[in-house]
């Protein structure tokens, strides 16, 4: 029982928490303020605000060829989690349509909308999932061993070229409260995977420094 939870349990519903997280940031504080997301998220919610079609639908349908270059890559025992993973976030998309509007504070939106994206993300890389808020991660990651630029040059190209049409389109002060937002998220991704530097400080009062001193 304890191996079931572990192996097929537990990562499930860190898909659909993450799914949630990431549902909730969107509709209930990025959208209402005309904030974008990175990747794919991101261009779907500009093609989103450009013609109306449903973001659940765009995130779905854009994500498809993201989706089968990582099931090729990562292996078929990632595709039921996928599936998971898509239904889970369009469905939490039309849900927090339903919920009023947090915040119309950009400041307040960036912040609290860039920290709940990252919990999505962290929570969908925890279930190792091949899942619509990390694909274009893990495509970059897949790219990075063909060309001679790192995972993180190529997520952050994609994302910079997004931004640029977001500002032609939506104006500059969207793209850089965008932009904002993106490293709010990815930045507590790094400090969760690898940690927050820390050191630790002593002052000594003595008359033996130099002894003190040559010791340590």
């Amino acid at each position: 029982m304890t191996h079931f939870f572990k192996e097929h349990l537990f990562p499930v519903i860190m898909i659909i928490v993450g799914a949630a997280c990431a549902a909730f940031s969107i509709e209930c504080f990025l959208i209402p303020n005309t904030i974008l997301d990175g990747g794919v998220t991101g261009v779907s919610m500009m093609i989103n605000y450009l013609t109306g079609i449903r973001l659940s639908i765009l995130v779905i349908v854009i994500n498809i060829p993201f989706f089968f270059v990582g099931c090729k890559a990562l292996g078929k025992r990632f595709l039921l989690r996928a599936v998971i993973a898509m239904a889970a976030f369009s469905g939490f998309l039309e849900v927090c349509k339903l919920i009023p509007t947090v915040t119309s504070s950009e400041l307040l939106a960036v912040v609290f909308g860039g920290a709940l994206m990252f919990r999505g993300k962290h929570y969908a890389w925890i279930s190792l999932c091949v899942s619509v808020l990390v694909l274009t991660e893990i495509a970059a990651m897949l790219l990075s061993k063909n060309v001679s630029a790192s995972t993180g040059q190529i997520i952050f190209m994609i994302n910079i070229f997004i931004y640029i049409t977001a500002g032609i389109l939506f104006g500059w002060d969207r793209a850089m409260l965008s932009l904002l937002t993106y490293f709010i998220t990815f930045k507590l991704i790094d400090i969760v995977q690898e940690g927050m530097e820390q050191a630790k400080a002593a002052m000594i009062i003595t008359d033996h420094a130099a002894d003190i001193a040559d010791t340590i």
